[in-house]
């Protein structure tokens, strides 16, 4: 587990976690500071001992929530050499258990492993003997799961983030399943040095899977509605800081303008414009400051009483000189603010700036749509800026709006090799003697259509226009007319 560390301790990395003796759901965890309390799945941890040690390292919370590396040592077999042949006999009445909740929770206290507990409970069960192999496998599968506190620290993946993201938060995504992400990767044909344009309403989901293909290479064009861009999910992907470099945004808003010629941003203002407004800003305080001043030493001083001691005046001579340098202090807040926030805005503006330059070339080597919104009036309109013989996937988790889109672009023309599919995903047991599908499986991953653009013909672009079909009508009606009889 790497990192850069800042000041007091700070990191800037993310780990996700997985249970070791079960299979996922995955949790993300972001951690600005290694000594955050951690809870997951009613377990909670501290990160102080795994700082150091590299991904994949398995650790076994101790008493505390204090993390220690787990040995890899054999394991001692907890299975018995008896065993039923099935499982006809076995009545589930609750009371094949000796141990009862008080007498676990007095072991956990006592600090016995969980493996230990496991083995008492294994003993202490009177039907365990009588229930076949693969039972007992299960038996002690699920009691590991209860009992033992091991966690893995991996590293986060676009895998892992959209299996963790599909099963505890779908609808932030757009129930937007694991395997349809990776065909729309492949569709969209994602490699390194590409130029890419991506909008989606998925918490950075999409994005952050872009980027990872891309590995840094090539520049992004993030689309996105509202005030700014989304990207949580996208941090969660712990990815240096130059690979966001070649990412730029560009608002929705602002499309039509741009694909009309109308699109200008407001004029930026120059640095040394920003340092004379300062200065006069300062220059005008300063002045101020001197004129009141001045007119405090000319104001007649009131005589004080005779009874007033010298330390009582060395005291309020102290409390003025404290309120004055407290309010050149917060000026000077306030200018920085000030500073920062124009300095902000005048970088938000030359981003803005680059992006548009990049989406006028009309060069991008490909489209990737997955949103909450229609996908129509979206693709037709982003479509403008996308290369000949490129690709473009759709996503939406309903078929009806991508038919619509179908109808759209089949009229429209500029694209071939139009289609529209949906994924479907079956999850298997493979175990000797025992390899079979899953009793449950997922009822939808959401649709896609996608294709690949060509250069648009004028012909038909102006076929909508009625004088033209005027002029020329069709060869079948012409035969037709010159069959009739005089």
């Amino acid at each position: 587990m790497h990192g850069r560390w800042q000041g007091s301790g700070r990191k800037q990395t993310a780990f996700p976690w997985e249970r070791r003796s079960g299979s996922p759901p995955y949790l993300y965890y972001s951690l600005f500071c290694y000594f955050r309390k951690i809870i997951f799945e009613k377990q909670w941890f501290y990160l102080d001992n795994a700082i150091g040690h590299i991904y994949g390292t398995t650790f076994e919370v101790t008493s505390g929530g204090n993390l220690q590396p787990k040995q890899e040592v054999e394991e001692t077999s907890t299975e018995t050499k008896e065993a039923g042949t099935d499982n006809r006999n076995i009545v589930d009445d609750g009371k094949s258990q000796k141990l009862t909740h008080d007498d676990i929770k007095a072991l956990k206290d006592k600090g016995i492993k969980g493996q230990e507990i496991v083995q008492q409970l294994i003993e202490n069960s009177t039907t365990f003997r009588d229930k076949t192999e693969f039972a007992q496998d299960k038996y002690i599968k699920k009691k590991k799961k209860k009992y033992e506190a091991v966690i893995t620290i991996v590293k986060p993946s676009t895998r892992i983030l959209s299996t963790m993201y599909y099963a505890r938060e779908p609808g932030k995504i757009n129930h937007l399943r694991y395997d349809t992400l990776a065909q729309m990767l492949t569709l969209g044909n994602i490699h390194a040095g590409n130029k890419m344009i991506v909008m989606e309403t998925c918490a950075g989901l999409v994005l952050g899977a872009v980027m990872e293909r891309m590995g840094g290479y090539g520049s992004i064009i993030q689309m996105y509605p509202g005030g700014g861009p989304v990207r949580a999910a996208t941090s969660c992907f712990g990815f240096p800081k130059p690979f966001f470099d070649n990412l730029h945004e560009f608002p929705l808003s602002k499309v039509q303008s741009l694909l009309s010629g109308t699109f200008s941003t407001e004029t930026l203002p120059a640095e040394p414009e920003e340092n004379a407004l300062v200065e006069e800003e300062s220059n005008g305080l300063s002045e101020e400051k001197q004129s009141s001043l001045q007119e405090a030493e000319e104001e007649p001083a009131p005589e004080a009483p005779m009874d007033i001691n010298p330390t009582e005046e060395q005291d309020t001579m102290d409390i003025s000189a404290e309120d004055v340098e407290f309010k050149e202090n917060k000026e000077k807040e306030n200018k920085e603010n000030v500073r920062e926030k124009q300095m902000k805005q005048w970088e938000r503006r030359k981003k803005l700036k680059e992006a548009a330059a990049l989406l006028r070339e009309k060069n991008a080597d490909g489209l990737i749509v997955a949103s909450k919104f229609h996908p129509t009036p979206l693709l037709l309109s982003l479509l403008e800026f996308v290369a000949p013989s490129r690709p473009f996937v759709v996503y939406c988790q309903y078929k009806e709006p991508l038919l619509e889109c179908y109808t759209k672009l089949r009229e429209r023309g500029g694209v071939i090799n139009l289609k529209l599919s949906e994924t479907w995903l079956r999850n298997y047991q493979v175990l000797p003697d025992r390899s079979h599908p899953k009793l449950t499986m997922s009822g939808g991953g959401g649709y896609l259509l996608s294709g690949i653009t060509v250069v648009l013909e004028k012909d038909k672009s102006d076929s909508s226009n009625p004088e033209a079909l005027k002029m020329e009508e069709p060869s079948s009606k012409r035969c037709k007319l010159q069959d009739l009889p005089c």
